[in-house]
């Protein structure tokens, strides 16, 4: 399995899973332009994308979508929730309750409600013969859903959203403060490493952070506090930042020996 991240952040996020001939799109929040790039960078075009998979509604995870449903036949997942507002998607859209499984092509995929703002936000767990990954942005907290899903895939994308002191001291408003640090807001680096420690208990060897604040937040800041969480309890495993505006370099999840087909 091949996963990549075409941006990551308040100014968009899409994301890229491949194995063999079955390529998936996670979110759709940078231009579908940059998103064409992107695939053609990979030698994939966008006709072939098995299917798009959304997390919310929100404008950095959509923005693109609607030009892209016009160049690409793929059907569009979404949460009950999110589809309300997708009808950009028309007849491509397909339909799920939170908690639910489905595949597409070579990859079983089981959704699972995180906590954001949003109407009924989602994140993935994508398994094949190949490797699992584990993808969760947006959230205030990780929920018991996520946590019972999440454990023990090979690849992670986990938000780190900002540094809480960083946050508190900075010029956001009062409001907005309160939502970032709420449990509908997002993840800080502290909340992310104590779930990355959990993860690589249960088997996890890649994490990636993603969703990095501009504002509140580096990548050097938001690695450090997680590979501390880390290291205080003997752990070491491959730890990056996906990209803000740019492609990421390829990850490769391995066979998990736990993994079995839903097929």
């Amino acid at each position: 399995m091949e996963f990549y991240t075409f941006a990551s952040g308040s100014g968009g996020n899409a994301a890229l899973v491949r194995e063999r001939n079955t390529a998936l799109l996670i979110d759709a929040g940078i231009s579908a332009r940059r998103i064409t790039q992107s695939l053609a960078a990979l030698g994939i075009a966008p006709s072939e994308l098995g299917a798009i998979l959304i997390t919310h509604e929100h404008a950095d995870h959509i923005k693109g979508l609607k030009t892209l449903c016009r160049k690409c036949p793929a059907p569009v997942y979404a949460s009950r929730g999110t589809a309300q507002s997708l009808s950009c998607a028309g007849n491509a859209l397909r339909v799920f309750d939170a908690g639910e499984c489905f595949t597409v092509g070579a990859f079983a995929i089981r959704s699972f409600a995180s906590s954001h703002d949003a109407a009924d936000p989602v994140g993935y767990r994508i398994d094949c013969e190949s490797g699992s990954l584990g993808f969760l942005t947006d959230t205030g907290f990780v929920t018991n859903a996520a946590y019972d899903t999440l454990l023990g895939v090979e690849l992670l994308l986990l938000e780190a959203n900002h540094d809480v002191e960083t946050l508190q001291s900075g010029p956001y408003p009062p409001f907005l403060k309160a939502r970032i640090l709420g449990d509908h807001g997002h993840l800080s680096n502290v909340q992310a490493g104590e779930f990355a420690l959990e993860s690589v208990k249960a088997g996890t060897s890649d994490i990636m952070l993603a969703h990095l604040s501009r504002e509140n937040n580096t990548p050097v800041m938001a690695e450090y506090a997680v590979a501390r969480k880390l290291q205080q309890h003997g752990y070491s495993v491959r730890l990056c930042t996906a990209p803000r505006d740019t492609m990421s370099e390829v990850h490769l999840c391995r066979k998990s020996p736990s993994f079995v087909s839903e097929n």
